[in-house]
């Protein structure tokens, strides 16, 4: 055999796990060795050291970035890689172009009459309303200020969520529940979660707010949690929990998690807060539950959670938990479920008949953490939601711990240090009173109503297409006939405002209690509007209704716009009259 060169040995060994074979060469391992130890012999010692730090640092930093890329072509696909990178290219280039001078102005012009717009439409006043932009000198007497509080409640128009119109928002469990909630708020108004001690009445209710739920979700025994301020807080937990376990646990400093596109927006806004990579799985076309193979394919040495719904805002879609769990197991990796939609519906939905609900909770043996929300099927005050863990050590990496500080010795379960003990004290209250076999009636008439608000459109409206297959109280739905932005619109004028979604666009309902009494309305105005605007196909939609709003915020050509429009929107919750001219 000839003799062969250090780099046709190194040749001769990469095609030799495809049984390639190069030239006439035969693979001579001892011959392999010989030359690579020969040539990093060679390198050591001819090479300054300065150089080979110089070599070392930029081998290691092509490596990751080899890898990078390889892990995300590996995960998204090698075309939609490339569209992504084409997307965002795009973005930026236009975002260039919108900051130039000759074109910022007339953007900056258009941006203020929208926010205008949108000032006057959330800034209401009344001339009946006293306005106090500063301290009054002397305080309102009680009857005055009971009596200004009526009027903020009645004179300012607001949606009628009284009667259901609105999706969502309003989780109204009775009269008689707020007037029970009133008095047990009354009685631990100056009660704080921050001072066990001085409020163990409190402490004993939270403890028992929390067993209570970790029940309905089948925890095993080592089963763990806390209550939180609401659905976003018990996302965040959850993320920070998973990103400290893989931190002291694996030594993960660049952490990154996986989500289906429908997981809730808390998601992402932990990764914005915590400094944790956010991955999004396709769904799949049919089902619209993510697409777990993906998610298997983006999972690598960084990855601290994986995440599912139960069921997920946007389309009232149950994940496939079981499948998601199982990778979680294979890999080691926590795996979140997010019940806080679907609380009490979904915790009850077998016990109220409805058989056709696949596993969701800690009976998945991966699932290592779950989310629910207390305050919306289950009826507490706003400000109530619950984390759950499937032992201690899970639940411990949220803790917040300081022994050095000069205030003395600090410990925190949550994001928040002082928590207003009432709202744990109205949750308490509110489900002793209404007990299970409340929640399954509950759970029987919504979900009723919602399996017949879909059965109907898919009878009754052929334009309009249900997302996947819903099984809870969300309803969502969009249109290949009709500007389904349009429907939103028209039916607002009407006094329904459902929800608006994109990505596919369309739009959906959460039905409530309320909802039950107007869910028949609602199919009648529903095919009447459609069939209206199946007459009048051409019709343009309004300039400044839902599907401008979307159009802008989904084109690359205004990127950046509808960021300011929704920063506008925020800013003009804290004004008391609009600064923009119309």
């Amino acid at each position: 055999m000839g003799k062969m060169s250090f780099i046709e040995g190194l040749q001769k060994r990469f095609f030799l796990g495809y049984s390639y074979k190069y030239n006439t060469f035969e693979l001579d391992p001892i011959i392999l060795a010989t030359s690579i130890k020969v040539a990093v012999l060679d390198y050591f010692r001819n090479t300054p050291w300065y150089w080979i730090i110089r070599d070392a640092v930029f081998y290691h930093l092509l490596f990751n970035v080899l890898s990078r890329i390889i892990l995300y072509i590996r995960g998204y696909g090698l075309l939609t890689s490339i569209s992504k990178l084409f997307h965002y290219a795009s973005r930026r280039l236009f975002e260039v172009l919108l900051s130039l001078p000759m074109v910022r102005g007339s953007v900056d012009k258009e941006v203020s009459k929208v926010l205008a717009t949108i000032e006057k439409d959330m800034i209401k006043n009344d001339a009946n309303l006293k306005d106090f932009p500063e301290l009054p000198r002397t305080g309102l007497s009680e009857a005055d200020v009971l009596k200004e509080l009526d009027k903020l409640n009645s004179v300012l128009k607001h949606s009628d969520w009284e009667n259901g119109k609105v999706s969502g928002a309003v989780y109204h469990g009775g009269d008689d529940l707020i007037d029970l909630q009133s008095k047990a708020f009354k009685k631990f108004c100056v009660a704080n979660q921050l001072h066990p001690d001085v409020f163990p009445g409190v402490r004993k209710m939270e403890a028992e707010v929390v067993s209570m739920v970790l029940n309905l979700f089948n925890a095993p025994p080592t089963g763990c949690g806390t209550t939180t301020s609401g659905g976003t807080e018990s996302l965040l937990l959850a993320c920070v929990s998973a990103k400290m376990l893989g931190l002291r646990y694996k030594g993960i400093t660049e952490p990154e998690i996986i989500i289906p596109k429908t997981a809730h927006a808390g998601f992402d806004k932990a990764g914005y807060y915590f400094g944790i990579k956010i991955h999004h799985v396709d769904l799949d076309p049919v089902t619209f539950q993510a697409d777990v193979k993906q998610m298997r394919k983006l999972i690598n040495r960084n990855t601290v959670m994986l995440a599912g719904s139960a069921p997920n805002f946007p389309h009232g879609i149950i994940d496939d938990i079981v499948s998601i769990g199982k990778l979680g197991e294979t890999y080691k990796i926590p795996v979140h479920v997010d019940c806080c939609l679907g609380s009490f519906i979904v915790a009850f939905m077998s016990k109220a008949g409805f058989n056709d609900v696949p596993l969701f909770d800690f009976r998945v043996p991966g699932v290592t953490s779950i989310s629910c929300d207390t305050h919306k099927y289950g009826f507490a005050p706003k400000g109530s939601s619950v984390i759950m863990y499937r032992n201690p050590e899970l639940r411990k990496q949220q803790y917040y711990v300081s022994t050095e500080w000069t205030g003395g010795l600090y410990g925190s379960p949550t994001l928040a240090g002082s928590r207003p003990g009432a709202l744990v004290v109205g949750c308490w209250a509110t489900m002793v009173h209404v007990g299970a076999d409340g929640y399954i009636n509950s759970c029987k008439d919504i979900v009723g109503k919602a399996r017949e608000l879909k059965e109907f459109i898919q009878k009754e409206i052929p334009e309009l297409q249900i997302l996947g297959d819903p099984l809870c109280s969300v309803i969502s739905f969009t249109s290949n006939k009709i500007d389904i932005y349009e429907l939103s619109d028209t039916l607002s004028k009407s006094g329904w405002h459902l929800s608006a979604l994109q990505n596919p666009s369309s739009i959906h309902l959460a039905l409530t209690k309320l909802s039950l009494k107007s869910v028949d309305e609602l199919k009648h105005l529903l095919k009447s509007t459609v069939d209206k605007m199946k007459q009048s196909p051409d019709a343009k939609p309004s300039s400044d209704g839902t599907s401008a709003l979307y159009g802008v915020a989904g084109s690359v050509k205004t990127v950046g716009v509808a960021d300011r429009l929704i920063e506008g929107f925020l800013d003009s919750l804290y004004k008391l009259e609009p600064e923009h001219a119309t």
